[in-house]
């Protein structure tokens, strides 16, 4: 395998603003599609070979078809974006059926049981994940100059679909809140006084905001505990929580707490979202929040409401 075309995956997918998320998720892909064709170029394989690798992917590693869908984008994209080639059978490409699915939904009650359980920055993680219907990632990346506690609201930035929103921020969160920014602000004095570059910053708006890396204002509110090796600032710098903390403290919460269903950390935003509909809010507010494009994708919370299928009461209620 050629580094030198996976160097120029890489620089296609910043060139397309693409997060560092797909970035990695993408090259892996891509990597896994060229070492299962016997490592050839792809230039030299035709339709056949991603039909049969896609075929691999669904029937021998029985993946589902989000992610048969994903390592197709992942190739696609290298013939189209990287290579450049306008090769007519691409456009052919069947894409998996992904199954319509309702939505885990945790109770109020499971909620407050739920966070009980969690201590410190994971807590406070996961209560803004539901108090204010933050992905996972987007919650992270949240750096100080996001918090507005004087409007009691959040700016989530780059979120999907490379989108910037505001949402809510719950007023009881803001003692806590203030706690984590003196944390932060301890983190930040550190890094000042030993010298050290500063946070990560995204791509061009490093070089833009040249000393942006070593300003209070861009520090994440969840500071990771140690610098890392950040890949395209080529140095070592201080990311934000890596999302695996807050996912294994969630997991390991969920069983604490004797709550049966199969949660994970996005279970707090359909909660939120639901909440928000079983409390009266209109549906195009709620949207505006989660960050939807379209209001059908806000619409699969009217399935999960106490009140039945699109909060319809049921007639035998009524005998």
């Amino acid at each position: 395998m050629a580094p030198k075309l996976m160097d120029e995956v890489g620089n296609a997918i910043r060139l397309h603003h693409y997060s560092y998320e797909t970035q990695k998720a993408y090259s892996q892909w891509i990597r896994r599609f060229i070492l299962f064709n016997g490592k050839r170029h792809p230039r030299s394989l035709a339709a056949s070979d991603i039909e049969r690798y896609l075929s691999h992917l669904a029937t021998d590693r029985r993946v589902s078809a989000s992610t048969q869908n994903q390592a197709l984008s992942a190739i696609l994209f290298l013939y189209q974006k990287v290579l450049g080639l306008d090769l007519p059978w691409l456009g052919n490409m069947v894409r998996a059926k992904r199954p319509v699915r309702v939505p885990i939904v945790l109770a109020r009650s499971e909620v407050s049981r739920l966070l009980d359980t969690l201590r410190g920055q994971t807590w406070l993680a996961a209560s803004l994940l539901y108090g204010s219907g933050l992905r996972l990632i987007e919650c992270l990346r949240l750096r100080v100059q996001d918090i507005d506690t004087e409007y009691l609201q959040l700016v989530v930035r780059d979120g999907k679909g490379q989108k910037d929103r505001r949402t809510i921020l719950p007023e009881k969160l803001l003692p806590h809140l203030t706690r984590q920014l003196e944390h932060v602000k301890t983190v930040f004095d550190s890094d000042r006084s030993a010298g050290r570059p500063g946070v990560s910053i995204p791509y061009a708006l490093d070089r833009k905001f040249v000393n942006a890396s070593i300003q209070w204002n861009w520090y994440y509110l969840f500071p990771a505990s140690s610098l890392g090796f950040i890949d395209f600032h080529g140095e070592l710098r201080r990311h934000h929580l890596h999302p695996s903390a807050v996912q294994r403290a969630v997991k390991s919460a969920l069983h604490r707490a004797g709550i049966r269903k199969r949660a994970t950390c996005h279970t707090f935003r359909h909660s939120f979202a639901t909440h928000l509909l079983e409390s009266g809010y209109d549906i195009r507010t709620v949207q505006e929040l989660l960050g939807h494009s379209n209001v059908k994708t806000t619409m699969v919370y009217t399935h999960v409401l106490k009140r039945g299928g699109r909060a319809v009461k049921s007639p035998f209620d009524l005998i």
